[in-house]
């Protein structure tokens, strides 16, 4: 077992980077996410031809990292890592519970981590399906998850609606609002953090990310969700000058369990 994880050790300090860790920040960060278990996964995805090399991070969290991956051919993808160590495990069972597609029965924290991950990807799959602008799901192996990565072809990621505020907010939101609607009519999910910090901006189109809590349309948090995202996306778009009102989203998305 010893061979096998200073063998994974030795892989990913390939994939970790081109660039050296500098900071003090930069290494304890990286001594949350690269535990033994999750080295072993990588080394396991990069033996499956999934990831090459990681190159620096497109973001980080309190609960995860997503990194960008550079795959065999060169082309990259998003490398979103759950760090065991401060991931918020009662906030997990409490999106958990409650989704029939799910029966997590354990106090073990990484288990429900690794359930919490299946369900991201398994709700951007089911999205994607819906053709609702999300990034498309490669696979996911215990806490870490492969995603299709959103940026411009010059290989930089595209940045949250928050960090870069549409340049046209109505025209923006117009699209904004579509995706929100295929989200819960087609796609049959309230996403439940629905934000600006939550929607990326490419080349001025929106993409919804960060589906982990998403809910099924059944679940017992499920209005009261949605009820969140509305106000949530009415009150950012206008700040931004767009003239709606939660009773005109509310109505255009027209939820019907």
């Amino acid at each position: 077992m010893d061979s096998k994880i200073n063998k994974a050790d030795d892989e990913v300090q390939k994939l970790i980077s081109r660039k050296r860790l500098k900071s003090v920040e930069d290494r304890r960060v990286a001594s949350e996410i690269f535990d033994k278990l999750t080295l072993e996964s990588l080394y396991k995805l990069a033996n499956q031809g999934h990831i090459d090399i990681l190159n620096g991070a497109i973001s980080t969290g309190k609960e995860a990292n997503v990194l960008k991956g550079i795959k065999d051919d060169e082309s990259p993808i998003a490398v979103k890592i759950y760090r065991i160590a401060t991931s918020d495990f009662k906030k997990m069972n409490y999106y958990i519970d409650g989704d029939p597609r799910f029966n997590v029965r354990t106090k073990n924290k990484r288990q429900v981590i690794y359930a919490w991950v299946n369900k991201e990807y398994r709700n951007l799959k089911r999205l994607a399906e819906a053709n609702v602008n999300v990034p498309e799901p490669v696979t996911t192996l215990n806490n870490i998850l492969l995603l299709e990565f959103i940026g411009d072809k010059f290989g930089n990621a595209s940045p949250t609606a928050k960090v870069k505020p549409p340049k046209d907010p109505e025209s923006f939101y117009q699209k904004l609002i579509k995706e929100i609607k295929k989200f819960v009519n087609d796609g049959k999910l309230i996403h439940g953090d629905l934000s600006n910090f939550n929607i990326l901006n490419k080349n001025e189109t929106p993409v919804i990310i960060d589906v982990s809590q998403s809910v099924v349309l059944d679940h017992p948090l499920a209005r009261e969700l949605l009820k969140r995202d509305i106000e949530t996306i009415v009150k950012e778009y206008k700040k931004l000058g767009v003239k709606t009102s939660y009773e005109e989203l509310n109505e255009y998305i027209d939820f019907k369990r």
